[in-house]
């Protein structure tokens, strides 16, 4: 079976928090070079990509590139209690204050405490990139397989072409051969036709007589 060295297919997909772009090309090449940009920091992606490639591209520069990108909303909410410590004591100090000098201060809610910089904190959720190697690299799997039927595809229409150019080729060689056997007769008599002119030119020439100083001479 022909494959085209050139090829190219493209997925997305999102699980737990991250959403994820594939696009997998080749061009043309003289051996197999595979060239992964995968996050370095997902442990065992780009070793079982390898494989997986190889198995589908035997030539060809083969680029599989993933745009990785993690949903910042699924870190979880806490407080920093320092923060709070520090903020509830300057907001006493600030009421004691006031009502030394007379001031009424309206009762703070939990609302506008909660609002203040630094209180509420968001932790970055934990990842089992273990997990996600494994999601990433099942979904590797129909990736790959398109592109190889895109290449599959091309080959089957390049091979089509060449055939057609094959049978061409034998036509014109059949035709050739026919007509060159057809010739063959002409050449031969023509040959001959020309033999004997050239023969009887040479007899012509010797049997011309020269007269030198009153003496007979032939060529």
């Amino acid at each position: 079976m022909i494959k085209s060295m050139t090829g190219f297919a493209s997925a997305t997909g999102a699980i737990d928090g991250f959403s994820w772009g594939w696009e997998l090309r080749a061009v043309n090449g003289k051996g197999l070079d595979l060239r992964l940009r995968v996050p370095d920091w997902i442990e065992g992606l780009e070793t079982g990509l390898r494989p997986i490639l190889s198995a589908v591209a035997k030539r060809g520069n083969v680029t599989l590139s993933l745009r990785l990108n993690r949903d910042d909303s699924s870190g979880v909410l806490s407080i920093n209690q320092t923060q709070l410590s520090a903020v509830l004591a300057a907001m006493a100090e600030i009421e004691a204050q006031a009502m030394e000098t007379g001031l009424s201060l309206a009762p703070s809610k939990a609302s506008d405490i909660v609002a203040m910089r630094g209180i509420l904190e968001q932790a970055a959720a934990t990842q089992d990139t273990a997990a996600l190697a494994k999601v990433l690299l099942y979904e590797a799997g129909p990736l790959v397989a398109s592109f190889d039927a895109m290449r599959q595809s091309e080959g089957a229409a390049l091979s089509d072409v060449l055939q057609e150019q094959l049978r061409e080729i034998e036509d014109l060689t059949a035709k050739a051969a026919t007509l060159a056997q057809a010739r063959k007769s002409d050449v031969a008599a023509t040959l001959k036709r020309n033999l004997a002119r050239v023969l009887d030119n040479t007899r012509r020439r010797r049997r011309r007589p020269c007269w030198r100083r009153s003496l007979r001479c032939s060529l």
